[in-house]
């Protein structure tokens, strides 16, 4: 039932679909990510003036924050509705949020014009940032997943989460123009405006491309036979997604959530928190932090899909756990070398820092997708994800930042991501390999309890 020699050759259009999500999720981690390096950089003066710098940037992270915490929201309405619904349409919906939300955030008035009113305005968009990336991922990672054979899985799966570091290339890149040709006072003034307005040219894009692609056929298959079942039991109640999910799923949503941590933990250290202590502690300037982030993801964009064909032939798991061991080995190497103020030296710590998440980054689309049935696997795999983000990525720059202001020194900084590699080898090392699970083939809660002995997993855990 698990094998995927049986699956059939990948779909002709393939390729369009992968390049459907893949826009659409750079455009959406464009956006995202836009804000938390603006949060890192200027919003700290535009909006929080009246703050010490150090607390101003805390403050300024609170609201970054802010956005995760309205993603296990976003993972739930999404989750729902893309599981009763189709993958398809919640992605043209959540693209459409969050692109206005963006383009929004760049017409905001300061603290200066409006007092009080300006950061609150701030929060407010970021929530709606937060609620619609909450029901992306899942739904872009699943409309590759379901098209494509199980062989290449690992491979065509990694290609949405290239969107990542190319939404970071894209937001650090256009930030890092700006501030080469504009003084700090224009740049202050308006020139940080400019990269959020863009979103709205972006999503016009991503938006004709997505209205492109077909509906998942998985997710077409699997919808017939669940009405041809309460057809023929004369019964049209259907359990929500996240009812059943949470009975037959547990185990593999508390999988999820551990491996996330030091993925999500690891990633927003590098990225984000970085801009804080390159500058203020290792007294590099923001220009060369950019630039270093810069490089570092365009190498990650590359090393992804690599890194998921490689979790194609020895596994999810293998990948995985050298991920999280990598990362946690690399924390005190990497700010050391960024102590240096060295330009050499912070592309270094950056770039091999992202690689290492690459190997957890770009097998978990796959893994994520293959742990759950397919009415529910929207549900489960966005639940998974984004409620993890909560207690990882939301206050990562946060508690980086504290810590460097009670401490003045990166060490606790690198246990604390020390600490979230040791949660994730433990759960991704408790789980069971998926590589071999046909996402084609139903086995829908209530069947025998030899589908899951024939994957290795646990009863009560269903594969598709």
């Amino acid at each position: 039932m698990a094998s995927g020699t049986t699956a059939p050759p990948p779909p002709a259009n393939l390729p369009r679909i992968v390049a459907a999500s893949l826009i659409g999720t750079t455009i959406e981690w464009y956006d995202f990510f836009l804000y938390g390096s603006a949060a890192a950089l200027v919003f700290n003066k535009l909006f929080f003036p009246d703050s010490d710098p150090l607390v101003g940037t805390l403050l300024s992270f609170l609201t970054y924050a802010v956005g995760f915490a309205a993603r296990p929201l976003g993972a739930l309405v999404f989750g729902h509705y893309g599981d009763r619904l189709g993958r398809k349409r919640l992605l043209v919906l959540s693209l459409l949020l969050m692109g206005g939300a963006t383009f929004a955030i760049g017409l905001l008035p300061t603290h200066a014009s409006v007092g009080a009113a300006a950061p609150v305005l701030l929060t407010a968009l970021r929530l709606v940032q937060g609620f619609a990336l909450g029901g992306e991922w899942g739904g872009a990672v699943l409309l590759v997943s379901e098209h494509g054979d199980a062989r290449r899985r690992g491979f065509w799966a990694s290609w949405p989460q290239t969107g990542a570091p190319a939404g970071q290339l894209l937001a650090t890149g256009v930030l890092s123009l700006l501030t080469a040709v504009l003084s700090d006072d224009a740049f202050g003034s308006w020139g940080w405006r400019i990269p959020f307005l863009l979103s709205g040219v972006l999503v016009v894009v991503g938006l004709w491309i997505r209205l492109s692609v077909d509906e998942s056929p998985v997710f077409r298959q699997a919808l017939e036979r669940a009405e041809t079942r309460r057809a023929a039991r004369g019964d049209d109640a259907e359990k929500p997604p996240l009812v059943s999910v949470l009975r037959h799923h547990w185990r593999d949503i508390l999988v999820a959530m551990g491996a996330r941590m030091a993925e999500n933990i690891s990633y927003y250290v590098i990225t984000a928190f970085i801009l804080v202590y390159a500058t203020s502690s290792a007294g590099v300037s923001k220009q060369t932090a950019l630039n270093a982030v810069l490089i570092g993801s365009a190498v990650h964009f590359a090393v992804i899909p690599a890194w998921g064909a490689l979790s194609d032939r020895v596994g999810r798991r293998p990948v995985y756990l050298l991920g999280a061991a990598g990362v946690g080995l690399w924390m005190f190497p990497f700010f050391w070398l960024v102590d240096t103020a060295a330009f050499g030296d912070l592309v270094l710590a950056v770039t091999v820092g992202l690689v290492l998440h690459g190997a957890m980054y770009a097998p978990q689309a796959a893994f994520f997708s293959e742990m759950f049935a397919t009415r529910m696997r929207y549900s489960g795999a966005s639940i998974g994800a984004q409620f993890a983000s909560v207690a990882a990525g939301a206050p990562a720059p946060l508690i980086a930042t504290a810590l460097l202001a009670d401490y003045g020194s990166s060490t606790p900084i690198a246990l604390y991501v020390i600490a979230a590699a040791l949660v994730t080898l433990v759960a991704v090392g408790a789980s069971g390999e998926t590589r071999h699970r046909d996402l084609a083939e139903v086995g829908e809660a209530g069947d025998t309890a030899e589908a899951d002995a024939a994957t290795g997993r646990p009863a009560g855990a269903r594969t598709v």
